[in-house]
């Protein structure tokens, strides 16, 4: 009997791991976005951070980065994209700490990056980027919280 009580202990806590994951099929606040409308750059101010570790989410598995980072569940912005064909988008971070980005694409592709915006901040260059969903997560590094600002630019 102990045992069994002991394997679905286990069980829950699995179960409870996964759900404070990053979850592409949560929404958060976005906005429709076109290649065009991004030539300039668009902004948005968020507050980077999380508590779950990315590495231990079964479901995330970028195959890019593999620094650490920690995240929400819920993406911090979800924004639909159209007019891309041809385009490139780069998806940035500026904040007052130590930043990680992770991305989740129409065509369900994981994507994480940690520094490569310098001053330890994230850049992620999408060179194909498909019209659809596209869902953002900016977490930290070391699961701290700060204010940053994402940016995403086409070319």
């Amino acid at each position: 009997m102990r045992r069994i009580v002991s394997i679905a202990a286990v069980l829950v806590g699995f179960a409870g791991a996964a759900q404070a994951c990053p979850d592409f099929n949560q929404s958060g606040p976005g906005a429709n976005l076109t290649a065009s409308q991004m030539r300039k750059g668009v902004s948005y101010s968020v507050q980077a951070g999380g508590n779950s570790l990315v590495w231990d989410c079964p479901n995330v598995r970028p195959g890019t980065d593999r620094g650490a980072g920690y995240f929400t569940s819920r993406p911090d912005f979800t924004f639909q994209l159209s007019g891309m064909g041809g385009s490139r988008l780069a998806v940035s971070v500026v904040s007052q700490c130590d930043a990680a980005l992770l991305i989740n694409t129409a065509s369900a592709n994981w994507y994480y990056d940690d520094d490569d915006n310098g001053n330890y901040d994230p850049k992620i260059t999408l060179t194909r980027p498909a019209d659809g969903y596209l869902d953002v997560w900016v977490g930290t590094y070391d699961g701290d919280v700060c204010d940053a600002v994402l940016t995403l630019q086409s070319y």
